[in-house]
């Protein structure tokens, strides 16, 4: 009786943890999808393709909004997809991660590879756009409670995105306590006023029928079809949840989705559709130019704006911290080169700061705001960059059924069916905003496509040049007995390869005639999964005669601090003492040459992407002054 409750009691407490989490992740994770109702129903009716505010469009726009919210986000990413989760992890490379480890080096493997470097892309220009069209939008509502306030609406958009911007580098511990009270603040007041005007016209909710979509299909194909650009505006942050999966679990995510922040949008969306149905058609036409602020009282309607504020603030602070989750990944995985790495917070080891990346996107959010606008030109921009990126996690999500799971056809097919009719629709309906602005995150995304191509190409020709040349560390043992004289203390050498010996350690040598009493060759690996457990850290060979080689292993998710990993261990002839202990990095100045591989001028874009990244001594910690650096000059 005892065991009954214990586990009993056990369980509430399982399940206390999860609801816990789930309220931290809706004030973090859910602002993107959260903030769509402020543009999405709006730029469906009035955007670029207007469409007639009559019951057949507002009944077939607010089903197709319930179906596509259903069938991409709950059933695609947060059902089926969180499934997919690479030690916990989630997001399209930590998936890349994880279809590599089974067809890594097979032809499939390579063009998964290339499908989820070119979705990452894609998501630094969706990772430009969100915040300007999000703040922007809520700005604009301050019109609706005051006309005259339409020429400050972009300086005041500009001053929260720099604010916002300014903000990272002190790191978002403090503030980060109110994002969920006031996201649970948001959802409850979308669900409210949605509630105030179904009540008025309950009617709206047999557009639950999908009928009422394929009936607008019927009458309005090619309207209908330009539509779906702007209904895919409902459900952009999709993504953000399969991303942050790591950070709260998928359980949280589930219980945050579906028992509350799903429920909250589409009560809103209703409402709104409801709003519009019940005025006169003069009201109705004025109305749908801001429907999300219009459905508040003129009396509650400043408060609803500044509540807006702060949510599209949080969303954008999620994107950004998306932002430099995914560079670090990609660092780590390769296809970036060593970037500064702050830390904002000495207690939560996810809160990072990347001051290029933090930049970059300040500067591309300032000229975006600018030049479009108003957040109705931004979201002509907007979509064809998550559509793209949908697509292409269904054409992952295939290989993962029929490579990774191995699904029967039957079972898979029908499902990948579904969502490419899906995606793809989206996409395409996205592709005639290409001339109005949606070229921006297309660009963006081809010139971060050949950036990180390019980093990983040039990286993997580097060390095959270098391996080419290398020096068997078993023939370098015995040679350096009689070559060199030995000096007190600890030689650690980096190496980027795992075989043959570093130039550092031959041009030292070669110049200062001696070798150390201990030497270790030191190369850090990152594997394909977010952690490594610290027993399985360290691998260690003693090759004889003092000499080392080390191999330490972190996931692509873990932080590099070896000085911190080397204090650990005494298995190579003793512990480290840092102030005995000194580091040998190479410094490769690249010579671009004709030998094949590269295009010349991709060569030349990798050694300026070579000379401008972070040195080894930075982003692996190592102590400043316990550094030497010797260069040398590789062809590729």
């Amino acid at each position: 009786m005892s065991q009954t409750a214990g586990h009993g009691a056990d369980g509430d407490k399982t399940v206390s943890a999860k609801v816990k989490l789930a309220v931290g992740a809706v004030g973090i994770v859910f602002g993107d999808i959260g903030t769509s109702p402020i543009y999405a129903f709006r730029e469906t009716f009035a955007g670029h393709h207007p469409l007639a505010l009559d019951t057949l469009h507002l009944m077939g726009v607010v089903s197709l909004i319930f179906w596509a919210m259903t069938i991409i986000v709950s059933l695609q990413y947060v059902t089926i997809l969180m499934n997919a989760d690479n030690r916990g992890q989630g997001g399209t490379l930590a998936l890349v991660a994880l279809i590599s480890q089974k067809i890594g080096g097979t032809n499939r493997g390579w063009i998964a590879i290339m499908l989820g470097v070119f979705a990452t892309a894609l998501f630094y220009g969706d990772s430009m756009i969100t915040p300007a069209v999000s703040v922007l939008s809520a700005v604009e509502g301050l019109t609706t409670v005051e006309a005259r306030m339409a020429p400050f609406v972009i300086p005041i958009a500009l001053t929260l995105l720099i604010a916002l911007f300014l903000l990272q580098k002190r790191g978002t511990g403090t503030i980060g306590k109110l994002f969920a009270p006031i996201m649970l603040t948001y959802f409850t007041t979308l669900a409210v006023l949605g509630l105030i005007h179904i009540v008025d016209n309950p009617g709206v909710l047999a557009a639950l029928n999908p009928w009422y979509a394929v009936q607008f299909f019927i009458t309005d194909k090619w309207l209908a079809f330009l539509a779906l650009g702007s209904v895919v505006l409902a459900v952009t942050g999709a993504e953000a949840l399969y991303s942050d999966m790591g950070h709260f679990g998928r359980g949280p995510l589930r219980i945050g989705w579906f028992g509350f922040v799903m429920p909250c949008l589409l009560l809103n969306y209703f409402g709104q559709a409801a709003m519009i149905m019940n005025l006169e058609a003069a009201a109705a036409a004025e109305a749908i130019k801001n429907p999300f602020f219009v459905m508040a009282s003129e009396s509650f309607r400043l408060p609803l704006v500044l509540l807006a504020t702060c949510a599209t603030f949080i969303a954008s602070q999620a994107v950004i911290t998306g932002a430099f989750s995914v560079t670090q990944q990609a660092i780590q995985l390769g296809f970036v080169p060593r970037l500064s790495i702050l830390h904002t917070s000495e207690t939560q080891h996810g809160q990072i700061y990347i001051p290029f990346v933090n930049w970059t996107l300040m500067i591309a959010v300032i000229l975006l705001v600018l030049t479009f606008r108003n957040s109705s030109n931004l979201a002509s921009a907007y979509g064809i960059a998550v559509t793209g990126a949908m697509l292409i996690d269904t054409c992952l999500m295939a290989v993962l059924f029929l490579a990774v799971w191995r699904w029967k056809l039957w079972m898979a097919l029908p499902l990948v069916g579904l969502f490419f009719l899906v995606d793809g629709s989206f996409f395409a309906a996205n592709l005639p905003k290409v001339p109005d602005g949606g070229w921006f995150p297309l660009f963006v995304g081809a010139i971060a496509f050949t950036l990180l191509t390019t980093w990983a190409r040039g990286r993997k020709l580097m060390r095959d040049r270098m391996s080419e040349v290398a020096l068997p560390i078993a023939i370098f043992a015995k040679s350096a007995r009689n070559s060199a004289t030995r000096v007190p203390g600890t030689a650690i050498f980096m190496a980027s390869a795992s075989g043959g010996v570093p130039s550092a350690l031959l041009h030292n040598i070669k110049h200062n005639k001696v070798l150390h009493e201990r030497v270790v060759i030191l190369t850090v690996q990152i594997a394909g999964v977010p952690y490594v457990d610290p027993s399985e850290r360290f691998e260690i060979h003693a090759v004889g005669d003092g000499i080392f080689r080390v191999i330490l292993h972190y996931g692509f998710m873990q932080e590099t601090d070896v000085p911190a990993a080397l204090a650990e261990t005494g298995e190579c002839g003793g512990m480290f003492d840092m102030m005995q202990t000194s580091f040998f990095l190479s410094r490769q100045t690249l010579i671009a040459s004709k030998k094949p591989g590269m295009a010349v001028w991709r060569e030349k874009l990798f050694a300026w992407m070579l000379r401008n990244s972070a040195t080894a001594m930075e982003f692996f910690r190592l102590p400043t002054n316990r550094v030497v650096e010797l260069g040398s000059q590789v062809e590729i």
